[in-house]
């Protein structure tokens, strides 16, 4: 008896580009992606042919939510933005001729990432009483309370301050 062999079950790569394509959520996805991918790959074309490819890895780029012939560069710093801004007309006219159609490109500096992150407390720390008064800001709560009229509720307030911050 022969039989015919079994099938493989181990899945190939290009089986699973074929269900990505065919699925109806991912496949959108899939073509946004690939068209990204083609589009940043022409940019770079274009920027090599005006001798500026070295940017091509500080640009993020994309087409504008309205339309697709509205291209969207967003840079990481203004040096970058500005050199952009002065070629856009060559950098146009370059795309057209790889195949790619946009009327505007618009260039935008992304905003800088905090240089300073925010940490949630842990349960074991606790936070620190303050301490009281420097004994600069001491001496400075003093000399202004020399100078107030004693009567005045602001010498009573700072009066106050100085009893109730011992150092």
């Amino acid at each position: 008896m022969n039989f015919a062999p079994k099938p493989s079950r181990k899945p190939a790569a290009h089986d699973w580009l074929d269900y990505l394509r065919e699925s109806r959520g991912l496949g959108g996805i899939l073509a946004k992606t690939e068209d990204l991918a083609k589009l940043k790959s022409t940019l770079g074309l274009a920027l090599a042919k005006l001798d500026l490819e070295h940017l091509m890895p500080k640009i993020e780029a994309g087409w504008r939510s309205g339309g697709q012939n509205e291209l969207f560069l967003l840079v990481s710093n203004a040096s970058i933005a500005s050199r952009l801004q002065q070629i856009l007309p060559s950098l146009i006219n370059e795309l057209s001729k790889l195949g790619l159609t946009c009327s505007t490109i618009k260039v935008r500096v992304k905003p800088a990432a905090a240089a300073w992150e925010i940490k949630p407390r842990s349960a074991d720390q606790k936070r620190e009483k303050p301490k009281g008064l420097n004994e600069i800001a001491k001496k400075s709560w003093e000399e202004l309370l020399e100078k107030l009229v004693p009567d005045s509720d602001l010498h009573k307030a700072v009066k106050r301050l100085l009893q109730s911050k011992p150092k």
